[in-house]
C-alpha cells in the first residue's frame, strides 16, 4: 500500500486544523515510548504524551510540540489530534521559563493530596512548559516528580537500632 508520494500529516487542535503537510516519516510521542509511522504502515491507533512530534520531508526535519491526544494511521495518513500545538516561531522562551519557575515553585509548595486535581493540571503545564523549552534546543533541568511522599527515616532510626541490638543479643551464646 506504501505511495510514491509519501504521507499526509494532519494535526488537529480545539482550534482547528494546525498543520497539514505531505511527508516521507513522522515519529510523534505515545504514552509507550516515541513511534515512527512509514508510507504503508499498519492502521494504528497510539495514545499521546506531552512531547516533540518530528515530521521528515526530503532532506528536512521539523519538530513540534504537542499535548496529549490520540494518533490515528490509516491508508498513508497520520492524524494527529490533540489539546496543544507549538512551533518554535510560537515560543518565546522568557515568558515560558518564568511560568516554569512559578509553576516549579508551586509544586515545591504543594501539600495536599498527591491526586489533587490541581497539581495534577500543574505537573501537565510544566511537562508542556519543559517541552516547549526542549523544542528551542533549552530543556530545563529534568526534576523526577514522585507520586509519594518521601519518608523521613531519621524517626525510624532509634528502633531499628534498638532491633539490631536485640538479634545481637539473641545471637551471642547463653551462659548457664
Amino acid at each position: 500500500m506504501a505511495t510514491e508520494e509519501g504521507l499526509v500529516l494532519e494535526v488537529v487542535t480545539p482550534l482547528g486544523v494546525v498543520l497539514c503537510e505531505r511527508v516521507d516519516e513522522v515519529v510523534a510521542p505515545s504514552v509507550q515510548g516515541e513511534f515512527g509511522v512509514l508510507s504503508g504502515h499498519l492502521p494504528m491507533l497510539a495514545s499521546l504524551n506531552i512531547g516533540l512530534l518530528h515530521f521528515v520531508k526530503g532532506n528536512d526535519t521539523t519538530e513540534v510540540a504537542v499535548g496529549r491526544g490520540f494518533a490515528e494511521v490509516l491508508h498513508d495518513r497520520t492524524l494527529v489530534l490533540t489539546d496543544r500545538y507549538a512551533t518554535k516561531e510560537d515560543v518565546d522562551v522568557l515568558v515560558v521559563r518564568e511560568r516554569l519557575t512559578a509553576v516549579d515553585a508551586e509544586l515545591e509548595e504543594f501539600s495536599g493530596d498527591l491526586n489533587d486535581p490541581h497539581r495534577l493540571e500543574l505537573i501537565e503545564e510544566e511537562q508542556w512548559l519543559a517541552t516547549q523549552l526542549e523544542l528551542m534546543g533549552d530543556p530545563p533541568q529534568h526534576k523526577v516528580l514522585v507520586e509519594s511522599r518521601a519518608t523521613d527515616f531519621a524517626d525510624l532510626m532509634p528502633q531499628l537500632e534498638e532491633a539490631s541490638a536485640e538479634d545481637e543479643d539473641d545471637d551471642a551464646p547463653k551462659g548457664d
